[in-house]
């Protein structure tokens, strides 16, 4: 089986036709549709079976069989399909059986541009074989694939994703509860008060009533259910400094550090950017500012020329991080470069120039992070806390 390359955007490996045997499927929940290319027969097969690695396993067994069948010697297996909901488990599995799998960015696969056309899935597969026959040809950005992440790499992206989903719970809760006791006219509550138990049962309405039993009754599973999601949060920050303290030297451990020195990025940001970005092999900035969604939309066609705004064809969570510490760097990077860039280029222009610019700024920002993670090579002016 070739070595995996680092380059995803074509295949570096020669492709014998002759001898390899191709394959592409259509996942979805309740079938995969397997189409392939058998050296040595004329006809394409399409097979649809239960969602079952074994199965599929033993379906492309049976083509090797069938090629040898018709005189051909076999020496490579090829198996492509979409990066969806079963994310890289299969493409893991394949290759531990010895067959080369690739995941391919579905927006990298061209498709036509009817307003009413055929959709179906094996109408999919032929998209796909065209695809990852030209990737396997060596044709340049004929289509992109994904880099395939270890288990323990997809595993240490959980903690941050998690929390980002606890707080976003935290705070619908915490929305749901002012805005119904507004609708009885109360103002000022604040659940997330260690005391807000003991001050819900004293609240009264502008009428001097207290408050109506169904009202009150789901107001205190609420903040049970506050005091629940609050707990969790803790319990997701603690274990992560634990694992800090525990192996500081650890390849992303020691990028999380280095990077939490900088004086306004803390310890989650600097979690999340290493673990949804700064520690893949990315090959240049270029590459580090698409992955995060912060480069341009050029619409040009003849004398048109426009800017549709950002891709938001990257990782959404690394693009709301980095426009966020963005304006947080401002605050407390005030005399680094970047800075004083930023300033120079909005001045006193109205609050439109600062918001297009802050996303140009939050680019740079990722770029000088990468480079600072990965090279050691700090951002010229930038103030770190003591190691």
């Amino acid at each position: 089986m070739p070595r995996p390359t680092a380059d995803l955007s074509r295949s570096l490996v020669a492709l014998d036709q002759d001898r390899t045997l191709i394959g592409v499927i259509e996942l979805s929940q309740a079938s995969w549709l397997v189409a392939g290319v058998v050296p040595g027969i004329e006809r394409h097969p399409l097979k649809k079976l239960e969602p079952d690695q074994d199965a599929l396993l033993r379906l492309l067994h049976r083509w090797h069989d069938e090629a040898i069948k018709a005189g051909c010697t076999i020496t490579r297996i090829t198996v492509a399909f979409e990066a969806g909901r079963d994310g890289f488990w299969l493409a893991r599995w394949l290759r531990t059986h010895g067959i080369e799998a690739y995941v391919i960015h579905p927006v990298s696969v061209p498709v036509s541009r009817e307003n009413r056309r055929a959709k179906s899935d094996r109408l999919d597969t032929e998209l796909l074989k065209r695809a990852f026959l030209g990737w396997l040809r060596g044709e340049p950005c004929h289509c992109s694939m994904a880099a395939i992440p270890t288990l323990e790499e997809e595993d240490a992206k959980r903690p941050s994703r998690e929390r980002e989903g606890l707080v976003g719970e935290r705070t619908r809760i915490v929305n749901r509860m002012k805005g119904c006791l507004v609708r009885l006219g109360i103002r000022g509550f604040k659940p997330t008060l260690r005391k807000a138990p003991e001050r819900l049962e004293t609240l009264r309405t502008p009428e001097g009533d207290p408050l109506p039993p169904n009202t009150a009754a789901e107001l205190r599973r609420d903040l049970a259910r506050l005091r629940f999601v609050t707990e969790q949060i803790r319990e997701i920050e603690a274990a992560r400094i634990e694992r800090l303290e525990r192996e500081p030297d650890h390849g992303p451990h020691a990028m999380v550090l280095l990077l939490a020195r900088i004086v306004g990025v803390g310890i989650e940001t600097a979690d999340m950017l290493v673990h949804e970005v700064l520690r893949r092999n990315l090959r240049d900035r270029r590459a580090v500012a698409r992955y995060a969604g912060l480069t341009g939309s050029p619409d040009e066609s003849g004398q048109k020329r426009r800017e549709k705004g950002l891709a938001k064809a990257g990782n959404a969570r690394v693009r709301r991080g980095m426009i966020q510490l963005a304006w947080r760097f401002l605050l407390f990077q005030k005399d680094s470069v970047l800075a004083k860039w930023y300033h120079a280029r909005t001045g006193d222009e109205r609050g439109g120039t600062r918001k297009s610019m802050i996303v140009a700024l939050a680019r740079k920002l990722l770029i000088a992070l990468w480079r600072l993670a990965t090279t050691g090579q700090v951002p010229e002016g930038v103030v770190l806390h003591p190691a």
